[in-house]
């Protein structure tokens, strides 16, 4: 997965918004103003991607390229280095549980007008 397909992939969902609220490096994707994924475009591909805590643990033994969340809380967030070690399915299944995670997180009221989106 390189940046435009992962870019492509989190636009595709509902109400996903993208900006630099940061810097000019760090490209940031939210839900109704929620962050669920940042990247940066410059350098080697990362994404940082909410996770279930006891989740975020087991993804990162697992795999090397999982490490706790850079300048994150480190106990909900995962960095992700995209290498080729994972493959594009599994990236897109933490994007998806990262979005569904956020979601979650969200007052009943935001629940619903994501859910008259669809």
């Amino acid at each position: 997965m390189n940046i435009e397909e992962l870019r492509e992939y989190c636009l595709s969902k509902t109400a996903v918004s993208e900006g630099f609220p940061f810097d000019e490096e760090t490209l940031v994707f939210k839900v109704l103003d929620k962050m669920f994924l940042l990247t940066n475009i410059t350098g080697e591909l990362q994404m940082n991607v909410k996770c279930d805590p006891e989740k975020a643990i087991e993804l990162r033994e697992m795999y090397s390229s999982v490490l706790p969340g850079y300048h994150m809380n480190k106990k909900y967030w995962n960095t992700v280095v995209i290498d080729g070690s994972v493959s594009d399915r599994q990236l897109e299944q933490w994007v998806d549980d990262s979005y569904d995670q956020v979601v979650a997180k969200m007052t009943k009221k935001k629940q619903n007008e994501l859910m008259n989106l669809k």
